[in-house]
């Protein structure tokens, strides 16, 4: 909200703060607090998820062996790129596999795309509703929090270790921990175990921090963007290079960032895949 702070217009950097704070349980004190909740996140994510299903149901119940439609015909599309990609990183089945790769694609590029709602828009919709005093925070891009990616990231590390108990067992995946990559003589075990316990923490974060970096950083060039907007009065002064900033560069950002949006869900499915992938690989 270009708005106000009470009866105060906000500054350009509080403007810029104020969009970037989520609508939280509380007020975080430190980097990791559990106790903070951030349900704007929570929700956008539960949404884009309830969606994902709506749409991949929808495809499925209105599939025909006839002449298909534009939108089967680009689920269709999307099913065989995915089933291309799982069949040369899985080597088993992949029952549950190609399906989760699908779900993550749409679900990733449907929180991605909530970046093309207008910065300002959410901000209005609750003034209008009269909800200002009760949500004064908003973010509407769940993968532009490091919390919403973080927690997707846990949930494919979660599959990871599932996995390599279901493809190795129990005992077979602890011998891998303590013998690889160095080998199996006792002396290693302690350096291989921290070498594949750092391994899969750095997995898991890099994939949080890959998706939320460049989500944040298209958010805040939109918030940039959107504060060129209020030079925008078309006097003798920089308004016209406001205008031209505001209109032109967030025409062609926008433009640029469609391809970001479904960049960044490709690679997130691909990497899920390749970390799923490994846990049927014996070293």
């Amino acid at each position: 909200m270009a708005a106000s702070e009470g009866t105060r217009a906000l500054d350009p950097s509080e403007y810029i703060a104020h969009h970037l704070q989520n609508f939280s349980t509380a007020h975080q004190t430190s980097i990791f607090d559990i106790h903070v909740w951030n349900l704007d996140t929570l929700f956008w994510s539960i949404v884009c998820g309830l969606a994902t299903i709506l749409i991949l149901h929808l495809a499925a119940r209105k599939a025909t062996s006839g002449v298909p439609g534009r939108f089967q015909c680009a689920i269709e599309m999307l099913v065989e790129m995915v089933e291309d990609q799982s069949k040369s990183m899985i080597h088993g089945t992949r029952t549950f596999i190609a399906p989760l790769a699908l779900t993550v694609f749409v679900w990733v590029a449907l929180m991605n795309s909530l970046d093309f709602i207008p910065v300002d828009l959410p901000g209005r919709v609750i003034g209008w509703l009269g909800l200002s005093e009760v949500i004064p925070h908003h973010r509407i891009v769940p993968t532009a929090d490091l919390n919403g990616t973080l927690g997707i990231a846990l949930g494919v590390f979660a599959l990871m270790i599932y996995y390599n108990f279901k493809i190795k067992g129990a005992g077979g995946f602890v011998h891998e921990l303590l013998s690889a990559p160095f080998g199996a003589h006792p002396l290693l075990w302690i350096p291989n175990l921290a070498l594949n316990i750092i391994e899969f923490v750095a997995k898991t974060v890099s994939l949080g921090i890959r998706l939320f970096g460049n989500m944040y950083a298209g958010e805040l060039l939109f918030l940039l963007i959107a504060l060129l907007g209020s030079m925008w009065g078309f006097g003798a002064d920089a308004s016209v290079l406001g205008f031209i900033g505001h209109v032109i560069a967030g025409t062609v950002w926008a433009i640029f960032h469609i391809l970001i949006v479904l960049l960044q869900a490709f690679i997130f499915m691909m990497l899920t895949l390749v970390y799923i992938g490994q846990a049927h690989d014996s070293h």
